[in-house]
């Protein structure tokens, strides 16, 4: 574990140690107070990370699962291909159960997966080599398919002045520049500035303790807003678009993402303000209906009425309804915007288009 005072503006949220051993990441549990960096090659690790936070946006789940289980695979002690392909899969659905609702958590261990099947015939160390490989092919393409969004969504935000998000969907959530802010920061890199109003986001805070992190960090003018007040700043005109990430897209444009997003995209709506999902291609789920497939996370009770408290802020024993996503019915998104291009209305038919031949 490494503590640093400030990092570097190209600074990778998730990455293999130089050594290709180990997982490195950026402890989110510590920010904005501290900047930790973590390393682990244990399987039970990298599963607590991911369900705990440590590691979370549904890109970097993906790019840290596949990480951590390419070098948990390596210290397998095994005679032969058949009990190391049975010892693999019992990692990878460990490791799959983590957190149910990102699909590129799924996405990514079904990829290392069939890695392993396509080398079924070669020695184990060449396996494990290419399991490693792929793990790094898949990191490698994040950073291209984020920047991909952040090009194909920056059109969308000609002559926008400020825009509105929810959670936290930038590089944090990402290996780099992340999926909604990914425009944000090719703006700024063309020399352009558009302003970010980031909802807090209750009760995990990602949004007042990354997002507005992040964007500080890389010199966006950030102002933080506590979740109910994201009308307040429609109504007076100082948000002309949404943006927000997702954690799962389904077949018909129905979008599972950080609990409060529904609300967000009901304000805009009514307000008359564009709405914007920003996704990469894996978290597209064309084997999902609709979003009321989706299996939505519900998490430990005390994050509502303790966890960011020096005192519990609820009577004992109150029942408490923490579910940790939401989804927004396809009608009320204006677009999707993935690193294949801007999907329009009606989505269904053109995620359908772009997307339909992708499993």
């Amino acid at each position: 574990m490494t503590e640093l005072q400030s990092l570097p503006l190209n600074f990778r949220t998730v990455s293999m140690n130089e050594s290709g051993t180990k997982l490195r990441f950026i402890d989110q549990t510590q920010l904005p107070n501290k900047i930790v960096w973590v390393e682990m090659d244990e399987i039970e690790q990298v599963w607590q990370a991911i369900k705990t936070l440590a590691v979370r946006g549904a890109p970097a789940i993906g790019v840290a699962a596949a990480i951590g289980l390419a070098v948990a695979a390596g210290n397998i002690k095994a005679q032969d291909y058949a009990e190391f392909y049975q010892q693999f899969c019992r990692m990878k659905a460990y490791l799959a159960s983590a957190r149910p609702t990102a699909v590129n958590l799924s996405w990514a261990m079904e990829r290392m997966k069939r890695t392993v099947l396509l080398h079924k015939n070669y020695e184990l160390r060449t396996v494990k080599a290419a399991l490693l490989a792929e793990a790094n092919a898949i990191a490698e393409e994040d950073v291209a398919c984020c920047r991909a969004i952040g090009e194909n969504g920056l059109p969308l935000l000609e002559g926008c002045r400020a825009v509105l998000t929810h959670c936290n969907a930038g590089r944090l959530a990402a290996v780099e520049y992340g999926t909604a802010l990914a425009p944000i920061y090719l703006a700024k890199e063309k020399g352009r500035d558009i302003k970010v109003f980031a909802d807090e986001t209750r009760p995990l805070l990602q949004g007042a303790r990354l997002t507005c992190w992040e964007l500080q960090q890389a010199g966006v003018d950030v102002t933080l807003l506590c979740d109910n007040m994201a009308a307040t700043v429609m109504a007076q005109g100082l948000v002309d678009a949404v943006i927000v990430g997702a954690d799962r897209v389904a077949a018909n444009g129905d979008v599972a993402n950080k609990i409060g997003t529904s609300g967000v995209a009901i304000l805009a709506e009514a307000f008359g303000i564009p709405f914007y999902v920003a996704a990469p291609g894996s978290t597209i789920d064309m084997a999902c209906s609709t979003g009321r497939e989706i299996v939505v996370e519900q998490r430990d009770p005390a994050e509502v009425s303790e966890l960011w408290y020096q005192r519990p802020m609820a009577p004992a024993g109150i029942n408490i309804f923490n579910p940790a996503f939401d989804v927004t019915p396809a009608k009320r998104i204006t677009a999707i915007i993935t690193n294949e291009g801007v999907v329009r209305q009606p989505l269904a038919e053109n995620l359908a288009a772009m997307f339909g031949r992708k499993k």
